[in-house]
């Protein structure tokens, strides 16, 4: 291949080390006025007067907006649930309750960033306190709190698999595990706070400049909550500094876009700029949802697993967001990638007063995995069994059904993935079976300190999940005389920093045999691109792979018919996805799917309690790495992220207010904390509809890494831990030494 496969240099790697590009924060326009946002800073409650008159006498203020601004005060990927703005004289009665401390109550728009945040402070709310409920189990209670009156229920998703017959299979099980794990929120800390301009353009367009993972859904709400049609509004993504998930769900794309409107409707023609701070960023946006799992599995002596029953139990916050997205996954995947014959789940996602909680890399997976990796890893233990062995018992393989009852694409190499990741982990294949081989020393360089090594697998979708739509679209404009001279892509795919645009320019270059100089790209806005579905769920190299390849075929086409320029657009569409039957949970859920590997070597200090992560070998299969340099650079990113995920990051939450509210007391890894080493094991098994194979890759990583931590953990001190994140504190107590 021309460039397939290339560690090619990044696209927008210059601009970015040089400082020449520019984040949302970095621009401004002429004329520009400043913008600053109340927060309710309570977690439950209800407006019965709001009184901005002193605000707006401020001098040097041009603007207060408040819910009696917004046309339609609503907003909600999937499900309006949330108001753009809290207060009363709203078009939403269930408006004039604030839900969680970030609810967003009123908009300041002055000459100055200081001048607004004084206004601020002379709005007067007449606030009535409602009862807080932050636990799951208790917002699930009948006579709890509710958050939303009118669906009379705190439970807004539920799902069941019900496959084979689980009590028989208990029954006939040789040995059973059960446990009952609890995972954390997590805190995304990109780099950049939310920033953003809002304008009218040049054609009348209600414009927002903004970070964001899918323009055009952005576009759609927007002009939904502002009762505008599509093509009046444009949204624009310049350089994006880090998203994870983060920065799907809507944080000022829409006050942006109604402080432009409302200003101009004012007649007056100014942009509004608005920066958030740390503290406003960690209050104002989404958290990855925290998860209770009881999990009951049963196996037979030779360690096949006959049996799984699970109760998963997410906390969604204040509003919907993507949570029945992530429950669906977490569903799917509590129960590992293995071939159980008997399953029963229930799952939950439930609204509480806690910061609303969406998606976040990997979204769902890493809950399920960190329960169905500990099961698994208790059952080797309590059957005596290599956690490799009792892996590949059980390892989904072509053919092999889930637990929804339907096999897996065509494609599977998770047998493979285990392989690789055993023999490079220190495992050997002996005639008696898998084996560890690997010298630990678990007394280094005194007896307080102890090594221990785990194994953990896992598999992830590619894609939107369970019947949602799926597309992507590429318009290639081809310019030259004999030969092509250079080709212009249009792609709405935001660049978040993953490498998509580069990639995208790989797989241009390959498709119409130039070198990928020729390749230039207009992305990520509204007026000049068709709708590419989300930056997330692995699935932008896949879906943009094969809508810029068919762009290319047919731009081709019309190059070869001798039309100049020759300019085509293609959709891509792949195969469908089935949502969960309501009573058995059958379903195709994925097109798609990446599989990964990992062994894990940590040391713990027994006198501090700190666990260091030493060495991660991760094995993952991308079907085919377009940029292996960009694979590296995820898997390693990925690897770090789930690291702090699983030891350092303790977001707290008390009656419904953060107590980490900034960077000094939310704890994220530095380069003193990353492991000595990460190696990556970039394995290559072609997925059959994949754009030359490949796969999506970038949450793969993330997905077992906490359960491989706590299975190194068990190794080094013989203690378990089913809840984490493995602060010196909790490791001390589950010590006994405190």
């Amino acid at each position: 291949m021309q460039t397939i496969g290339k560690p090619i240099r990044r696209v927008d790697a210059f601009g970015k080390v040089t400082g020449e590009t520019q984040y949302p924060g970095d621009i401004n326009l002429p004329y520009q006025a400043s913008m600053k946002i109340l927060f309710a800073n309570r977690p439950h409650a209800i407006i019965h007067r709001l009184d901005t008159s002193k605000a707006e006498a401020l001098d040097g203020v041009i603007a207060v907006f408040t819910a009696k601004d917004v046309p339609v005060n609503e907003y909600g990927l999937g499900t309006p649930d949330q108001p753009v703005l809290c207060g009363p004289g709203s078009s939403k009665p269930f408006a004039e309750r604030v839900r969680f401390v970030g609810d967003q109550v009123a908009l300041v728009i002055a000459e100055t960033e200081e001048i607004a945040a004084k206004a601020l402070d002379l709005i007067e709310i007449d606030y009535e306190n409602l009862p807080v409920v932050t636990d799951i189990e208790e917002a699930m209670r009948p006579d709890a709190p509710l958050l939303h009156p009118e669906l009379g229920t705190n439970v807004f998703c539920h799902y069941r698999i019900r496959k084979g017959d689980v009590d028989d299979a208990f029954a006939h099980a040789d040995v059973i595990v059960e446990g009952e794990y609890r995972t954390p929120a997590q805190e995304h800390a990109y780099l950049q706070p939310e920033a953003g301009l809002g304008y009218i353009d040049e054609e009348g367009r209600v414009t927002v400049i903004v970070g964001g993972q899918w323009t055009h859904e952005d576009q759609e709400q927007i002009a939904h909550a502002l009762d505008l049609p599509r093509e009046q509004v444009r949204v624009i993504y310049p350089a994006i500094g880090g998203a994870f998930g983060g920065r799907e769900d809507m944080s000022i794309q829409i006050v942006l876009a109604l402080a432009a409107m409302r200003l101009h409707q004012r007649g007056i023609e100014r942009p509004v700029k608005v920066i958030w701070s740390r503290e406003e960023s960690i209050i104002g946006h989404h958290k990855r949802h925290p998860y209770l799992i009881r999990a009951r599995w049963g196996a037979m002596l030779d360690g096949k697993v006959i049996a799984a029953d699970v109760e998963v139990m997410a906390d969604g916050g204040a509003y919907v967001y993507t949570s029945p997205k992530v429950l669906g996954n977490a569903t799917l995947m509590c129960t590992g990638p293995y071939e159980i014959p008997n399953v029963k789940v229930d799952s939950y996602a439930v609204y509480t007063n806690n910061l609303p909680n969406g998606a976040f890399r990997g979204f769902g997976g890493p809950q399920g995995a960190f329960a169905a990796e500990t099961q698994m890893n208790h059952l080797a233990e309590k059957l005596n069994m290599d956690p490799v062995e009792i892996r590949l018992k059980n390892i989904l393989r072509e053919g092999s059904l889930l637990s929804v009852g339907t096999p897996l694409p065509k494609g599977v190499s998770l047998p493979q993935v285990v392989e690789q990741a055993a023999l490079d982990g220190g495992w050997e294949h002996t005639p008696l079976g898998w084996k560890c081989t690997r010298q630990v020393n678990h007394r280094p360089t005194s007896p307080h300190i102890r090594r221990g090594i785990g194994f953990v697998t896992s598999f992830k979708n590619v894609g939107f999940s369970f019947g949602a739509p799926e597309k992507c679209s590429a318009t290639v404009e081809l310019h030259g005389g004999v030969e092509i001279e250079r080709a212009v892509v249009h792609h709405a795919a935001a660049e978040v920093g993953q490498g998509t645009h580069t990639v995208i320019a790989q797989m241009a270059a390959e498709a119409l045999s130039i070198e990928s100089g020729k390749v230039e790209l207009i992305t990520s806005d509204t007026a000049f691109t068709e709708d590419s579905g989300s930056v997330s769920a692995s699935r932008m190299t896949f879906m943009a792979g094969n809508s810029v390849k068919g762009a290319c075929e047919k731009a081709l086409e019309k190059w070869h018919a001798e039309e100049r320029p020759a300019i085509a657009t293609y959709t891509y569409r792949p195969p469908r996805t089935t949502p969960f039957d309501p009573q058995t949970g059958k379903s195709e859920p994925n097109f798609a799917y990446g599989y990964v590997a990992q062994v894990v070597e940590v040391e713990v200090d027994t006198e501090t309690g700190h666990v260091h992560v030493v060495d991660v070998v991760s094995a993952d299969d991308v079907g085919r790495a377009v940029n292996p340099q960009l694979v590296q650079g995820q898997i390693e990113g990925a690897v770090v992220q789930a690291m702090g995920y699983a030891i350092m990051e303790n977001f707290v939450q008390k009656d419904g207010y953060v107590q980490t509210q900034h960077l000094s007391t939310y704890l994220i890894p530095t380069v003193l904390d990353v492991p000595e080493r990460v190696k990556s094991l970039i394995l290559e098994y072609p997925d059959p509809n994949g754009p030359w194979g490949a796969r999506g890759m970038a949450e793969m990583p993330f997905l077992a890494l906490a359960a491989g931590v706590v299975a190194a953990v068990h190794d080094a001190t013989g203690v378990w831990f089913h809840e984490f994140p493995l602060t010196p504190e909790r490791v001390l107590k589950g010590l006994g030494k405190i």
